[in-house]
Order: structure tokens, then C-alpha cells, then sequence
């Protein structure tokens, strides 16, 4: 049976054109070289070489085994050399989980110094609204789940990489723009303008309006950022957004933000499976991640 250290063998010879130096660069005796290629003309049913004094000169069945060699070596050095990459967790494809909308704009900055500190490495998002980042992250259908509410599991480890401030964002000429904190009866009246998410997962209703048993005059749902701003600014309603995502967003809108109450403060956590908290390429998203703010 042909083996990949009998094309070694091959490159060899022709590379250092005598057996006796073709052996020393494979670390082998010259018998032993010898006795090798024998065997394997023996296999073969052909013979590979012609003697010319000290020196050899390939048969065609050597000069076509020559060419494969020539071909598919390179090719076994690439794998394994790919294949290292991966053993080391130095590459592969990080796949991100996304629960929380504000958050791709955070992913955005840390993935860019990422691809460029991981050059090995591609990624991959997955952005859902009824997205299940959990069951996601325990089937292995994801690497990293991004949330600002981790559900802790047998399994899975949460860390916190980015704290922020979920603040009410009114039109500048409303009337509660002239005030520092949003009480919850001061919602009485308005339209609410949120992702298409869960009220479960909503933290202006389960942290400032449930609790004190008050409302919303009506509640409406948009998917994307620039809308739901646009819509605030013209005085279409109020939303509850990261106050971050509105300094970098929105200041070239017409806004005001004010503090919910007591406030709420929240955490951007990067769930991972316990197993894999050694793995290189996802170590270095970590810590790319604990630097971006």
C-alpha cells in the first residue's frame, strides 16, 4: 500500500539526488532507505529508479509517482499545519448567539480588532428575537451567546464584560425631556416602542412599571434602531434604550435621555459552555470583549 512516507521518500531522493543524503535528511540509515524502497517496488510491481553510478534516475513509473508526490505533499503539510491550528483552538469558527438587539452594535466593535487578531478564525452571528440563546448554547449550535440576561444552567458560565445604563429616550421638545428621572406614572400617557421581544424580557416593564403597578398607554413594536430613533425623535412614542447605543447612535437626533427611577443598571454577559472556556479563539474574543466600551 501506497504511504505518505514513501512520497517523502520520493521528494528526497530527487531533492538531494544520492541515497546517502536523502537518508540523513529522513533520519534513516542508508539500508534501511534502501530496503524501503525496495519493498515498495516490490508492491508497486515496478521499479522506480535507474542506478547511474552513485546516482539515481526515476523510471516513469518513478517520474509519475514523483509528480503526485509533488502534488499531494504540500497538501499534507497544509492539513496538519491547519490542523494544528485547530487542536490549538488557534482556528476554526466562533459562532455568536445574539439576545439582545442594542448589543450588535457593541459586537460591531469588538469584532473588527478581533478578525484582526484572529486571522485563522471566522465568525458567525445569529441574531433572533425569540431567539432560545440558552438551549442554543447547550446544543452546540453556538460558541458564545451575548445577553444582558443570563439564565444560569448546569453547564454554562456567565461573565460580565460590559456594564451599562438602560435609560427613557424622549423627543428633546417633549414635555419630560425637562426632567432628570422618569418616574412610573409619568408613562401613563405614552406609546412604548420596543423590540419585538417577550414583555418578560423587557426591563422597563419588569423593572420599572410592573413593580409599581403602572402602564403604558399603548405599546408598539419596531425592529430596527434607526427606526425606532426616528420615530422618537418625531414624537411618535418613548423607548427604553442602553444609554451607550444613544451617545454613539443618536447624537445627530433630536433626543433626551432620563434616568428610570433608581435607575437601571445593567451587564452585557458572554454565556459560554464550561468545557470550552480553554479553548485560544474564544479566550481571545474574552478579552477583546472586556476591552471595547
Amino acid at each position: 500500500m501506497l504511504e505518505r512516507h514513501h512520497l517523502n521518500i520520493i521528494r528526497a531522493v530527487i531533492e538531494h539526488g544520492t541515497l546517502t543524503k536523502a537518508a540523513e535528511s529522513l533520519y534513516l540509515s542508508q539500508s534501511a532507505l534502501s530496503h524501503t524502497i525496495k519493498k515498495l517496488e516490490e508492491q508497486l510491481g515496478a521499479p522506480l529508479w535507474h542506478k547511474e553510478g552513485r546516482n539515481l534516475r526515476l523510471t516513469q513509473a518513478g517520474e509519475r509517482l514523483h509528480r503526485f508526490a509533488r502534488r499531494v505533499l504540500p497538501q499534507f503539510d497544509h492539513l496538519e499545519e491547519q490542523l494544528g491550528y485547530y487542536a490549538r483552538g488557534q482556528s476554526g469558527l466562533l459562532r455568536i448567539g445574539m439576545e439582545c438587539h442594542p448589543c450588535y452594535q457593541w459586537l460591531l466593535k469588538t469584532v473588527a480588532p478581533y478578525l484582526q487578531a484572529w486571522p485563522r478564525v471566522d465568525v458567525d452571528v445569529k441574531q433572533q428575537f425569540q431567539f432560545k440563546g440558552t438551549s442554543a448554547l447547550l446544543a452546540y449550535e453556538v460558541d458564545v451567546l451575548i445577553t444582558p440576561d443570563p439564565v444560569q444552567s448546569a453547564g454554562l458560565h456567565f461573565l460580565p464584560v460590559f456594564p451599562y445604563e438602560q435609560v427613557l429616550v424622549v423627543a428633546r421638545d417633549h414635555p419630560l425631556a425637562a426632567k432628570s428621572v422618569a418616574q412610573p406614572q409619568d408613562l401613563a400617557h405614552e406609546t412604548l416602542l420596543t423590540y419585538p421581544v417577550p414583555v418578560e424580557r423587557l426591563d422597563i416593564f419588569q423593572q420599572f412599571l410592573l413593580p409599581a403597578e403602572r402602564s403604558v398607554a399603548a405599546h408598539r413594536t419596531l425592529e430596527t434602531t434607526e427606526i425606532l430613533l426616528q420615530m422618537v425623535a418625531a414624537n411618535r412614542g418613548v423607548t427604553a434604550l442602553p444609554h451607550w447605543l444613544i451617545r454613539e447612535q443618536a447624537a445627530h437626533l433630536p433626543l433626551a435621555c432620563l434616568r428610570l427611577g433608581d435607575g437601571i443598571y445593567k451587564h452585557i454577559h458572554l454565556g459560554l459552555r464550561a468545557d470550552e472556556r480553554q479553548v485560544d479563539y474564544i479566550d481571545g474574543f474574552i478579552e477583546i470583549a472586556k476591552r471595547v466600551r
